[in-house]
């Protein structure tokens, strides 16, 4: 049916032709989408304005002003008519005979009709009072009689909008917070409202009125392909129905997706995510800047006044390197040069989790437009600022959803494209795969203190589902993948054995607790097998429990809880005589025994810098090598005090301590028999370029004879940047380490990273009056997981009670 075909049946006024008209443009198979909204809006444009041709003939000063979803020419098969029925208020009695001669005929048809009969004045009145109404108005489109009477409402209630758009914002804020919190997400539901939800139809017509206030705009690209996806599938749901319905209810997903030309119900939900999500960001990043903007307009009065007038200067916080803080944004540094640091992304991103502040829409666009592929395998750098994104809490999700948007993840992990937006048929899980990936990472990041490796927790749990994007077993799948993305970010073969290995079982604990009967000596015998070892099961164990938290609250229970950890205290049993004895040294390397003659000879500390980088590859060799840090090797003369000493004057310099080992070395019987430090630690700079040693070494001498004030330094330079209200770290925990060592007692300390955190643990153990005979600190992500071998004076393993004591005020210290 053509446009003319439609006129020619709608040149009578009566319903009879429009109802026939319609019902063929609704069946007819070669029209959807758009060019069917568009002609069913046109057809009762004609029928409406031939109802009030009919009874209005030529009267004054009243007209027929289409709003809301009809306003904007969005007609599904069964949307409500919004109408006004405007006049200049000279005779109320016509003007209700006219009214009662079109909404009649409209109901007799069966149509929902939302109407309402107003002077301009009173228009202006009622949207003043009421923000749903002048939402609707700010689309009046005329439909027929008097132009000018439509043209001048819609240019006062735009004029309102504009004038009161201070006001009225932050009221539309609040009302897309509230349905928001009573209707859900649609881009994780199951049985979704296309309109209602987080990130439907109603969150795409307040972006409209947002732009429509000149005072900020939404993100366009993918905006209104998102918004047609939505209005499809609301076409198809009101032809499959035959109701006014926005609820894509389960039972009529099948036939929707049929309707649609789709391969299958999940097909269908995929895409309506997808469509969510990208509105649902739009919003989050036009909000952002709706408050930016509110924010600015309130403070500028004030800072004229104080700055006589002059234009105020931006206050940019640097975060990392190439990352600032600006307007409570993360936005990269003048200096930043994405094609040139592969790495930033995902520095960036790390940096505003760690923060809990949002990635700038500009920084995200411009990194993805520009930033050049990370090599394969990763630096380490690079690793290290994904497992600081993951283990960063609540504000992740943000910032991976940003990362996301524009296609910087999927660049990062490939395989991600298959999980993404994929919805879960299970009443259990509440998320779709990716979403429920990032909530376990979440979870996960509450259990970094319970585990020896957080790095590799971390990671699981971003990868523990990743089959779910492939045919067949998903753990099986998923330790195909998880062995490949692990190689490619740079762990090693020990570590990549070990990913793998979490993947393939994440469910065996669950699993076995649960459906087996644990006093059978083979159910635990089979999982130790599985298992292998002690620090495999720490890592499932703590696995296994953020899994089933970020799958919904029917997936875990303290009843639940305590079958895990009674299977895994049996398993730990079985394990118990493999744990291997404490590693003998290595022997020193020649540089190491030349530094340490050195320290003893002039009686002081003796430091070398070595940088280390990526080498150039061949892919790229006109590029620049990749900085991974530098390696810091001390030799200090055996005192107390060191230990503090060097972790404090790295902590004043910025340097960001990624592995520490620190033990006493012998020298050789040919030089004298006594005993030096040596101290073996790869640094990075947080932002900035490196100190000079000559520098180090000067402020470590001060250090060490007491002249230099660490602690003070420290404390001035937290105060001057003001606490940012992020993500809340878990406690720390420290706790002994039994049977770790014949030879000292092993103190284990796991904390959130922070500048200082080795200096105060150092001064802790150097108060307690205990000798430190060696250490090994590393620094995964944002996590520090430090174990201090301890002595008592005479060099003996500390007594049981003192050495529980020891951990108690150690993890006191670092709570306060």
């Amino acid at each position: 049916m053509t446009g003319t075909d439609v006129r020619e049946e709608t040149e009578d006024p009566g319903p009879g032709g429009y109802a026939a008209a319609r019902l063929r443009l609704l069946t007819e198979g070669a029209r959807s989408g758009p060019p069917r909204r568009a002609a069913l809006s046109g057809l009762t444009d004609d029928w409406l304005a031939g109802l009030f041709g009919a009874a209005a003939g030529a009267a004054h000063g009243v007209s027929l002003v289409a709003v809301g979803g009809y306003g904007r020419g969005e007609l599904s098969p069964r949307s409500d008519l919004d109408l006004v029925l405007l006049h200049d208020g000279t005779d109320p009695g016509a003007v209700a005979a006219l009214a009662d001669r079109i909404w009649y005929p409209v109901w007799d048809l069966g149509l929902a009709l939302d109407h309402s009969v107003r002077t301009p004045a009173e228009a202006r009145k009622t949207a003043g009072e009421d923000l749903k109404v002048h939402l609707g108005l700010l689309d009046a489109r005329h439909l027929a009689g008097d132009a000018g009477l439509t043209a001048g409402l819609r240019t006062a209630v735009l004029t309102d909008w504009r004038n009161q758009a201070p006001k009225r914002l932050p009221e539309l804020k609040e009302l897309c917070a509230e349905r928001a919190a009573r209707q859900g997400e649609l881009q994780y539901l199951l049985e979704p409202d296309l309109k209602e939800a987080r990130g439907g139809l109603r969150d795409a017509t307040a972006l409209r009125a947002v732009a429509a206030s000149w005072l900020a705009d939404a993100p366009r690209e993918g905006l209104a392909d998102a918004r047609r996806r939505l209005l499809d599938v609301r076409d198809a749901l009101h032809l499959a129905t035959g109701r006014a319905t926005d609820r894509l209810a389960l039972q009529e997903q099948d036939q929707v997706a049929a309707e649609l030309g789709l391969l299958d119900a999940d097909t269908l939900l995929r895409q309506v995510y997808e469509a969510a999500r990208v509105i649902a960001y739009a919003s989050d990043v036009t909000w952002r800047e709706v408050g930016r903007v509110l924010r600015s307009r309130a403070v500028r009065p004030r800072l004229r006044a104080i700055l006589g007038g002059g234009k105020p200067v931006t206050e940019r916080s640097p975060l990392a390197e190439g990352v600032v803080e600006q307007d409570g944004e993360v936005v990269l540094a003048r200096a930043a040069r994405p094609e040139r640091d592969p790495v930033l992304p995902l520095r960036a991103a790390a940096a505003a989790a760690q923060a809990g502040l949002p990635l700038s829409l500009h920084a995200v666009r411009r990194m993805a437009a520009t930033a050049r592929p990370l090599p394969t395998p990763w630096p380490a750098e690079a690793r290290e600022q994904l497992v600081t994104l993951l283990g960063s809490g609540r504000p992740t999700i943000e910032v991976w959803e940003a990362l996301e948007a524009e296609g910087l993840v999927t660049r990062l992990l490939p395989d991600w494209e298959r999980v993404r937006c994929r919805p879960q048929r299970n009443a259990v899980h509440v998320w779709t795969v990716d979403r429920h990936l990032i909530e376990t990472a979440v979870r996960a990041s509450e259990f970094t203190r319970r585990v020896s490796r957080p790095d590799l927790l971390l990671v699981a749990a971003l990868l523990h589902d990743i089959g779910k994007g492939w045919p067949g077993d998903h753990s099986v799948a998923g330790e195909i993948i998880a062995r490949d993305v692990a190689a490619r970010i740079g762990f090693d073969r020990a570590d990549v054995a070990v990913l793998s290995l979490l993947v393939r079982h994440h469910l065996l604990l669950i699993e076995t607790a649960t459906r087996r009967d644990l006093d059978d000596p083979a159910t635990v015998r089979s999982v130790a097998e599985a298992v292998g070892g002690q620090g495999t099961l720490e890592l499932l164990h703590a696995l296994t429990e953020a899994d089933a938290l970020a799958t919904g609250p029917a997936a875990w229970s303290s009843w639940r809880g305590s079958l895990v950890a009674d299977l895994v205290r049996r398993v730990r049993a079985v394990l118990a005589g493999d744990a291997p004895d404490e590693p003998e040294p290595a022997a020193p390397t020649a540089e190491q025994e030349r530094l340490a003659i050195e320290a003893y000879r002039t009686g002081g500390p003796v430091l070398a810098l070595r940088a280390q980088t990526e080498p150039v590859t061949a892919e790229d060799p006109a590029g620049d090598p990749e900085p991974l840090g530098v390696e810091l090797l001390i030799a200090v003369p055996d005192q107390p005090g060191v230990l503090p000493a060097v972790a404090g004057v790295l902590a004043v310099h910025r340097l960001t301590v990624r592995t520490a080992e620190l033990r006493a070395l012998r020298l050789p019987d040919d030089v004298d028999d006594a005993t030096v430090l040596l101290l073996n630690w790869r640094v990075a700079a947080e932002y900035g370029s490196l100190p000079q040693a000559a520098r180090l070494r000067t402020d470590l001498v001060r250090a060490l004879d007491g002249t230099l004030d660490i602690a003070g330094r420290l404390a001035e330079r937290d105060a001057a940047y003001p606490r940012r209200r992020g993500w809340t770290a878990p406690p720390p925990r420290v706790t002994v380490a039994p049977a770790a060592s014949h030879h000292a007692t092993v103190i284990e300390v796991r904390a959130q990273d922070a500048p200082g955190l080795l200096h105060r643990i150092g001064m802790a153990l150097e108060k307690a009056g205990v000798r430190v005979r060696s250490m090994h600190v590393s620094t995964l992500g944002s996590n520090a997981v430090d174990a201090f071998y301890v002595t008592t004076g005479a060099g003996a393993p500390l007594p049981a009670g003192d050495a529980a004591s020891l951990a108690g005020v150690l993890e006191e210290t670092l709570r306060g």
